[in-house]
């Protein structure tokens, strides 16, 4: 059960700053956001048998949480009224910045197990782990009616502080009792010193082209900032590469132009020497242990992870859609590109990302084999956006990077380059290269995408279609009525380490639906996988999953449940990707009649699925269940078999804000 309510002004106790607050729930989780001033936190109860209290902070990507023992029975918390911000000053008089809030839980017992007071990383890793660094954990002092946890940083500064003041129900031997009404009551004070980053929101943040979807509103607001974008609360408050490109993209129609150059600027400032875009950055505490394993310093000074290898190649083709594609970016583009970060300009930046997209295309350019693509970094077992150890089902050399990204990163080198934009800021020795782009990009656009294709027999797929539909307990008559007299064919997910395709149908299409011009019999086969019925398709009662094993092995079968955090679920941000890519594809003047027909059935199909889904949108991801003879949402995080739980508010979840449904679109989903 998801419950959304609209942005609420109020007055908080920092004063005379308005308060943005709004509420959720998902599953298991009690959210509750708030922000007024230097105040940004995210309030999580998690109910359940094993009860958790968190609230997580964008500032420095900290927080303060709580695991209680589990319990015999569930318990389910309840929040009273909404979370008021606050300031309060440490014992050495330095801000802490947080809220204070009262929730009731219906547990007649409560044992405090572990609280960890610290970065947002370290949270995420005892959640999924059970353990923390020892120098972070700090014990509770106890009082008649209170717990109170409280530490400085590491480094000494400002640290973080949870207080827990019972108002129903008593402390006694370490545990917390329940009140004569059979429930516990408390008041929570939460605090972080972290630096408060600066709000962005409104109209500075949005155009009037914005879709009036507020939940998307809500969440798109408490993740947005003047320095950076949030990937997502609360297990991501802070910046993502990837993430930001893709939002930026896919919401640049809805977005200000210093909401999208904020987005731009982010990326470019945290480029690595030789280019490639910075993946996740560590701030703050997380920062600081860093730091002391690799030299022994206090430093807080970020450390940036570039394992990913999909970040590096969609930066150009982001940068390209507002610099030379939309008028309002065109503008603007030569003052944007002239601006400084730590002495360089943003066009010397750009030309370092581009100068490196050269460099990695050049082998497969000169002996296209699969042995010369984009693979994983050396002892990685994830490198984009599927980045979970099973996303890619063991394989080495992902689809959506070598067959959508390298050419269309590449594109965009020519067309930057013949913009004239990039002259400043290139050299003599770039002449060559830059030159070449478009012949290079024209090698991996034929050459690269045929090394994934998958095709099977009518016969076999059937075959494997009952079998996997027997196995995971769904009906296999609508996706049989898809398979036709021709082979199935789609695009392996990835190639494996000896360059063989992995037969796991995918979503990935969509990024060659967005930023490709796919020749037409590509993009009929793209259609199918959309329009079709899981498990032969991708299409479910509750949206598109982001993939379909049923055509692998068992082995396959078991990593890509929906229970995996990228198995058969239903990722918010890639149903988006595909309804932009749809929506593009179908601008072109030059496709024949019956393909366009296979795209506006797949647009169909795609928005009945998002429109049955609105209530869970802004979230990261969701699953399923079925019963009573059809698909249902089942939040992810919700089951204990997940792996993982899904963030409430998720950057790539709101873009729906800069998309709608065709207007007058006749064609019905189940036409064939």
């Amino acid at each position: 059960m998801r419950l959304s309510l609209g942005l609420a002004v109020l007055l908080g106790l920092t004063g005379a700053a308005p308060v943005e607050h709004y509420a959720l729930r998902e599953g298991l989780n009690v959210n509750s956001f708030t922000r007024s001033g230097p105040v940004a936190a995210h309030v999580v109860l998690r109910s359940g048998k094993q009860p958790r209290l968190l609230v997580a902070f964008p500032a420095g990507n900290s927080g303060t949480a709580l695991w209680f023992e589990p319990l015999a029975r569930d318990a389910a918390w309840r929040l009273e009224g909404e979370p008021q911000p606050v300031t309060i000053n440490d014992a050495m008089g330095r801000p802490l910045h947080g809220v204070r809030f009262t929730a009731t839980i219906d547990a007649a017992r409560l044992v405090p197990r572990q609280a960890v007071l610290s970065s947002i990383r370290v949270i995420r890793d005892y959640q999924a782990l059970g353990t923390a660094p020892a120098e972070v954990l700090t014990p509770p002092r106890t009082t008649a009616d209170t717990i109170r946890w409280s530490r400085d940083r590491l480094d000494g500064a400002a640290g973080y502080d949870l207080t827990m003041t019972v108002t129903d129900g008593r402390i006694e031997g370490g545990a917390i009792l329940a009140g004569q009404g059979g429930r516990i009551r408390f008041t929570v004070t939460a605090l972080t010193g972290e630096t408060p980053l600066t709000p962005r929101a409104g109209a500075d943040l949005l155009n009037a082209k914005a879709q009036p979807d507020q939940g998307a509103r809500n969440a798109l607001t408490f993740l947005s900032y003047a320095e950076k974008f949030l990937a997502g609360s609360w297990r991501f408050d802070t910046y993502f590469g990837r993430d930001t490109l893709m939002s930026v993209r896919l919401l640049m129609p809805a977005l200000q132009p210093a909401a999208v150059e904020t987005g731009l600027f982010s990326v470019l400032a945290r480029l690595s020497p030789q280019g490639e875009v910075a993946h996740e950055e560590d701030i703050g505490e997380f920062a600081i242990l860093d730091h002391r394993k690799a030299d022994g310093s206090l430093s807080d000074a970020p450390v940036y992870n570039y394992n990913m290898v999909d970040s590096d190649y969609m930066l150009a083709p982001v940068a390209r859609a507002w610099l030379l594609d939309d008028p309002r970016g065109r503008a603007r583009a030569a003052a944007f590109l002239a601006r400084r970060v730590d002495g360089e300009t943003l066009g010397a930046r750009m030309v370092r990302n581009l100068r490196f997209v050269l460099r990695q295309a050049q082998p497969f350019a000169r002996d296209p084999v699969a042995a010369r693509l984009i693979a994983l970094k050396p002892g990685m077992d994830a490198g984009e956006w599927r980045d979970s150890n099973d996303g890619l089902a063991g394989g080495r050399i992902p689809y959506d990077v070598n067959a959508v990204l390298v050419p269309a990163a590449l594109d965009s080198v020519a067309a930057l380059e013949a913009s004239g934009l990039l002259r400043p800021y290139l050299a003599v020795s770039d002449a060559k290269a830059f030159g070449e782009a478009r012949a290079v990009a024209d090698i991996w656009r034929t050459k690269a995408p045929p090394l994934f294709d998958i095709t099977l027999a009518p016969a076999a797929a059937r075959q494997a279609v009952r079998r996997y539909a027997r196995m995971i307990g769904v009906p296999d008559a609508p996706a049989l009525a898809t398979i036709g007299l021709g082979p199935v064919r789609f695009p392996a997910i990835a190639l494996d380490a000896q360059g063989r395709p992995i037969p796991v149908q995918n979503s990935d299409p969509g990024f060659a639906l967005l930023f490709a011009r796919p020749p037409a019999d590509s993009l009929k086969v793209m259609a199918s996988g959309f329009t079709d019925a899981f498990p032969a398709g991708l299409r479910t009662g509750v949206g598109m999953l982001v993939a379909n094993p049923a055509f692998a092995d068992a082995a396959i079968q078991r990593r890509f449940s929906p229970n995996a955090y990228h198995g058969t679920v239903v990722w918010s941000w890639q149903q988006a990707l595909v309804a932009a890519g749809l929506a593009r594809q179908l601008e072109r003047r030059d496709l024949p009649a019956d393909v366009r027909a296979s795209l506006a059935r797949a647009q169909s199909c795609l928005w009945d699925g998002i429109e049955a889904t609105r209530s869970v949108q802004s979230s990261e991801l969701w699953s399923w269940r079925y019963a009573d003879g059809r698909y249902q949402v089942v939040p992810f995080g919700a089951a204990g078999a997940d792996v993982d739980e899904s963030n409430a508010a998720q950057l790539w979840s709101t873009v729906y804000l800069a998309l709608r449904r065709p207007a007058g679109q006749t064609i019905a989903c189940s036409a064939r």
